[in-house]
């Protein structure tokens, strides 16, 4: 399943005439759990450099206007091998093979899930102090490479 499908709000965001390589993804489909769930959002970093182990943003091989979250999980000859979080989503490198790097477009730094995810009782919670303080708490989390991921997922 394809984890982003629309174009991010991506760099060129002007702050002092210079371009932000900041930008917001929203994941849609189950391939990265249990790292990232349907409606994250995360910021990512265009441009940044990739390590084995780093969950990526990337254009997909075959349908260059569709964006995906995968992990990156080693560097092959022709670009990188990713791997979704869960086995069982497919589409990843094992459907459609290496990524060239070129298509890689940055590095996920954190996600965040958006206010009200989780239906009515997570909106009433948020009316109350404690409900806000909770979501603030667990909304926002790093997302950590796992750098033993490229080798407990290469064996694939």
């Amino acid at each position: 399943m394809r984890e982003q499908e629309r174009e991010p709000g991506r760099a060129g965001d002007a702050v002092r005439g210079a371009r932000v390589p900041l930008g917001i993804a929203e994941v849609h489909g189950p391939s990265m759990v249990p790292t990232l769930r349907h409606g994250d959002r995360l910021l990512v970093h265009y441009g940044a450099r990739v390590r084995p182990g780093d969950v990526v943003v990337l254009r997909h091989p075959f349908q260059q206007d569709l964006l995906v979250v995968k992990r990156a999980v080693e560097r092959r000859d022709g670009g990188w091998w990713v791997l979704g979080d869960n086995s069982f989503a497919g589409g990843d490198s094992t459907d459609y093979g290496t990524v060239p790097v070129e298509l890689v477009l940055g590095r996920v730094r954190l996600r965040y899930r958006p206010r009200g995810a989780g239906g009515e009782a997570a909106q009433g919670a948020l009316r109350s102090l404690f409900g806000l303080v909770s979501w603030v708490l667990s909304a926002a989390r790093p997302v950590w490479a796992d750098r033993s991921a490229s080798s407990r997922l290469r064996a694939r």
